[in-house]
């Protein structure tokens, strides 16, 4: 980097909304994206484990905590896909996923993200984007814990697997038809 370029600029989102496998395919596609890491958050236990957050007692969220590159998307761009490739409505379960570790949640990481998601929220209220209340809760972050290390890019390394393909593709497939100026190139 020479003296007068500046560090490309870098932001979290932390977001929930059912399996983390789907969302961590999905925003893997996403063009401005940097990196996406799957793991739990939201909860009261430290550290945890895939199958403690499974079994629902640890009061954690599979969740994505992802870093982009807010000159290319916005905040409020990866929230509206993220209300595209999930279901918001549904309290605690995303398809046969259920449970509160499969909710609907944004972990806003400033207060700028806070109040973008709970405006974003409210517009798509009154224009009844849904047709069913929006039940996503907005908190603030608190600590990320990452998945064990089968977890990351599971999609990448196992798309021939049922789940995969009737639950993780159909999303990414939702995500390329409504978004594709916003997928990354070369994907």
């Amino acid at each position: 980097m020479t003296s007068h370029e500046k560090p490309s600029a870098r932001e979290t989102a932390i977001l929930a909304g059912g399996c983390f496998w789907c969302l961590e395919a999905v925003f893997k596609d996403v063009n401005g994206v940097l990196s996406v890491t799957s793991g739990y958050t939201g909860g009261r236990a430290d550290a945890p484990t895939y199958r403690q957050v499974c079994e629902g007692g640890t009061g954690h969220a599979e969740a994505v905590k992802i870093e982009f590159d807010p000159e290319t998307i916005g905040y409020r761009d990866l929230l509206e896909i993220f209300f595209v490739v999930h279901d918001p409505t549904t309290l605690n379960r995303q398809g046969n996923d259920i449970g509160p570790q499969y909710r609907s949640a944004i972990f806003a990481t400033s207060e700028e993200q806070l109040h973008t998601a709970l405006a974003l929220i409210e517009e798509m209220g009154e224009k009844r984007v849904f047709p069913s209340a929006i039940v996503t809760k907005v908190e603030r972050a608190g600590t990320f814990w990452p998945a064990e290390p089968e977890h990351h890019d599971y999609y990448a390394h196992h798309s021939d697997q049922p789940y995969c393909q009737y639950v993780v593709a159909p999303k990414i497939a939702k995500f390329r038809e409504k978004f594709a100026e916003r997928r990354r190139q070369g994907r």
